[in-house]
């Protein structure tokens, strides 16, 4: 499972006022107590700043990899040039979130992951709008998945997501987002899929609770990738056992592991 650490996103008001603040210290700290807790890629963002996203945006990957030693960052940004600037500074093979079939996104970052070995997440969403179904979703992968490939992008490094819909605003949203992410598996061999899957608990109590099962129903499915709270243990040491059951732990090697450093209790 890769894990994206999902809180330096400059929405959330305490990394927001961090950033104006140029608060060094509180990024990295965020920083490092994600990547300590599993994750594998940390997501920066800083879309609120209009006119400055590209030069926070660069400064946030800086204190990132100075903190964590180089790890890897996702780029989190619809605008081309911020993420160029991004990955100018950026040491090691980066994620790029996000590319899509909405015309100005496709074209905007398609020639930056071109002929790369960036990772990319790969939006089911087109100019017609937020799909709703298993087979809407899986209609714009397939053209999705295929485009990029053909622009020189391996398959190993496209991750698609479905895009997780409120079950509060339609009961079938659940399912259907869990569907596309096994006929997505299923028909693109070699491809991942990805989400971030807070969206299905919208206007719900317990959102904690229904995110952690939700991420063990998807797992089960095939969902291979999910950007998250890494710090949330339980989700954690949900996804480890998720993936031992459906065969993805060679020996219960890493469920083993994991109990052993009390990561269970």
């Amino acid at each position: 499972m890769l894990v994206v650490g999902e809180l330096i996103n400059a929405s959330r008001k305490a990394i927001g006022e961090a950033i104006k603040a140029q608060d060094k210290a509180a990024i990295q700290k965020v920083a490092l107590d994600q990547w300590e807790a599993g994750a594998d890629y940390i997501d920066v963002n800083a879309g609120i700043f209009v006119g400055k996203e590209a030069d926070y945006l660069t400064w946030l990957v800086k204190l990132v990899q100075e903190a964590t030693d180089n790890a890897p960052c996702c780029i989190d940004s619809p605008d081309p040039k911020a993420i160029e600037q991004a990955l100018s500074v950026h040491n090691g093979i980066a994620m790029i979130n996000s590319i899509s079939l909405e015309k100005e996104r496709y074209e905007a970052i398609m020639p930056v992951i071109a002929g790369t070995d960036l990772k990319v997440v790969a939006l089911c969403m087109s100019d017609e709008g937020m799909p709703e179904t298993a087979d809407e979703r899986l209609a714009i992968a397939d053209k999705l998945i295929n485009d990029i490939v053909k622009n020189n992008v391996p398959l190993d490094n496209i991750y698609v997501d479905p895009l997780v819909q409120p079950v509060s605003t339609k009961d079938t949203f659940g399912l259907e987002f869990l569907d596309a992410v096994e006929a997505i598996m299923k028909k693109f061999e070699g491809v991942h899929t990805i989400c971030g899957l807070s969206n299905i608990s919208y206007g719900l109590p317990l959102r904690k609770v229904l995110n952690q099962n939700f991420a063990v129903m998807a797992i089960s499915r095939g969902l291979d990738g999910l950007i998250i709270n890494p710090l949330d243990k339980q989700m954690m040491a949900n996804i480890i056992i998720a993936e031992t059951l459906i065969g993805r732990d060679s020996y219960c090697s890493n469920y083993l592991t994991a109990y052993r450093s009390g990561k269970f209790e």
